[in-house]
């Protein structure tokens, strides 16, 4: 009886401990895990390379940023490629504008995205991506407000986007035709 549950334990153990470090792509626990870390890293600084970046406000999901990284995961398995430019010619901001991150209507915009290939995790892509660079700066870039990441057979995925609104004052002048945006900036109507 006391080897049976001696047994029964280890199955136990051994299945509860799979469930807890396997995150599933697109599920809450991958979302919150990826959040927890790329947040802990902003809310901090580090070094990216030779260049310090302090603390930079937290980062929201976005279910469009995802939906865009998964596309791009799941096409770069399917089609065994690696790059930031779709097999079909589409850039990085193509794939994010057409996941649904639009830019119409906002004062600002802005997008990246983080790419890898072969990590088994979350921590083993996250610290890779702090490791490089370029990729370390997009992490604690303070134009980025919103993530989306996902996995796809060790396609890892990181997109970022970054919008801010008009001010209420400015929305009412640009309904009223006293303010245009003209590719991208704020023109006052002038009779």
């Amino acid at each position: 009886m006391r080897k049976i549950l001696s047994v029964c334990l280890f199955i136990f153990i051994s299945f509860t401990g799979i469930n807890s470090f396997a995150q599933k792509s697109g599920s809450s626990q991958f979302k919150r895990a990826f959040l927890e870390r790329i947040n802990n890293v902003r809310a901090a600084g580090c070094d990216c390379g030779t260049t310090h970046m302090p603390p930079a406000p937290p980062l929201a999901w976005n279910d469009n940023l995802e939906h865009s990284a998964k596309g791009h995961a799941w096409d770069m398995a399917n089609n065994n490629y690696f790059s930031h430019t779709s097999k079909n010619g589409l850039s990085m901001e193509d794939r994010i504008v057409f996941a649904g991150y639009y830019f119409n209507g906002f004062k600002s915009f802005t997008v990246g995205e983080n790419i890898a290939f072969g990590q088994q995790n979350i921590d083993v892509v996250m610290d890779e991506w702090l490791k490089s660079e370029g990729h370390c700066k997009n992490l604690m870039n303070p134009s980025f407000k919103e993530v989306g990441v996902a996995e796809n057979h060790k396609y890892w995925v990181q997109d970022f986007g970054g919008r801010v609104s008009f001010t209420p004052e400015q929305q009412k002048l640009i309904r009223s035709g006293q303010l245009h945006v003209v590719q991208g900036k704020m023109q006052s109507h002038q009779d």
